[in-house]
């Protein structure tokens, strides 16, 4: 008999085995492409999030320019233009208006934001479809502000963003700088921050610090920084996730202990009877490698297919709020697959792999003892 054969002839035995047993593997099978599921699920969700961020923040300036006050961000004067303007290696300068404004009536924290093409139509703003859903208008709708004076001032929506680009402009609204000033009651000759342009991205760092040097209550924050920052939040709620999550990792672990720790007496009887009509050790392992390898990729697909169909098309319900945050305006949005060679050999070799192995111990301590006493048993 050739080896192919044999291996068929094995794994046709699994099988039937597998089914006679069907309860407790079915029972084990759920357990583990559940526990597969979730830990796939949020390393698809952080993975594919981080990647959008990092899409999404490629066309944001290299440095952003923010003035300190005891700690804390304050608004930086434009005076503080020129003399960055002058430094080599910067291309461009320009001032930013934005700031947070509360909606008490909804408890929303909106995103506002002075567009350059805005200030032709003083009176008129862009919103978010977040901000449309959460005030339920729509374009043409009117949505009034309570400045800072008091007063209020009513604007006109002129257009509502698409949904494709919701993950970034849920919650914003584009305003003119007149109508931004006049509800923040902001002084004319300061702004939110300044974003800076360079020619070389290599004197980043430089510029940054000639920056720093020259205005020491200011703050330079690199393009790379923001990544960085996104990246590690987004880490480190998919590992609070998973911390959550242990009560299904820990049942798991028992039930896979529980398959390494010793056979019942029903497979114990099973190998004793193949071992007396011929069966060698190295069958009755290579068996119990086929049913530890049958159950565990079995698992791992069904697994892997669940949590791509959870994250990519059920909008990772299960985890929505602990990723996103807390907020009264969540995005809705679709993220974009992106799928990790490296996260799905880690998550491979983390769980098939040591599985597979456990089942092979104990049944190598069954197949050495005579059959006629594991028959007998």
């Amino acid at each position: 008999m050739s080896a192919f054969e044999k291996h068929r002839h094995v794994i046709d035995f699994t099988l039937s085995s597998l089914l006679r047993r069907k309860g407790k593997n079915f029972s084990l099978l759920a357990v583990y492409t559940f526990v597969i599921f979730l830990v796939a699920s949020v390393m698809f969700l952080t993975h594919s999030i981080k990647e959008d961020a990092y899409m999404v923040l490629t066309d944001a300036p290299e440095i952003t320019v923010q003035k300190l006050m005891a700690g804390r961000h304050d608004l930086i004067p434009l005076s503080y233009m020129e003399p960055i303007r002058e430094i080599r290696g910067v291309q461009s300068v320009e001032p930013r208006l934005w700031g947070y404004y509360f909606d008490g009536t909804n408890k929303a924290n909106y995103t506002l934001v002075v567009k350059k093409e805005m200030n032709n139509t003083p009176g008129a703003i862009s919103v978010g479809n977040g901000v449309a859903r959460n005030l339920l208008v729509k374009e043409n709708g009117i949505i009034p502000f309570k400045a800072y004076d008091g007063s209020y001032l009513f604007l006109k929506i002129k257009d509502v963003f698409s949904s494709e680009s919701e993950l970034v402009s849920s919650d914003l609204i584009l305003i003119s700088e007149q109508d931004f000033r006049k509800i923040f009651a902001f002084p004319p000759d300061v702004a939110t921050d300044l974003v800076l342009r360079v020619r070389n991205p290599r004197e980043l760092t430089t510029i940054a610090t000639k920056i720093n040097q020259m205005f020491p209550d200011t703050r330079p924050i690199l393009r790379e920084e923001i990544l960085r920052t996104y990246e590690a939040v987004f880490d480190w709620r998919g590992g609070l996730v998973i911390i959550i999550l242990w009560g299904a990792a820990l049942a798991f672990v028992i039930l896979a202990w529980d398959r390494a720790t010793g056979l019942s007496a029903e497979e114990k009887r099973e190998i004793g009877i193949l071992k007396a009509i011929g069966w060698e050790t190295s069958d009755v392992l290579l068996m119990k490698f086929w049913e530890g390898a049958v159950i565990s990729f079995s698992a791992f697909s069904f697994g892997l297919l669940l949590a791509y169909a959870h994250v990519y098309f059920a909008s990772f319900i299960l985890f929505e709020s602990t990723i996103k945050g807390w907020s009264i305006i969540y995005p809705q949005f679709r993220l974009t697959p992106f799928v990790s060679i490296y996260q799905i050999a880690t998550l491979f070799f983390l769980t098939v792999v040591p599985y597979t192995v456990t089942t092979i111990a104990p049944s190598w301590r069954a197949a050495t003892i005579d059959p006629d006493m594991v028959m007998r048993a």
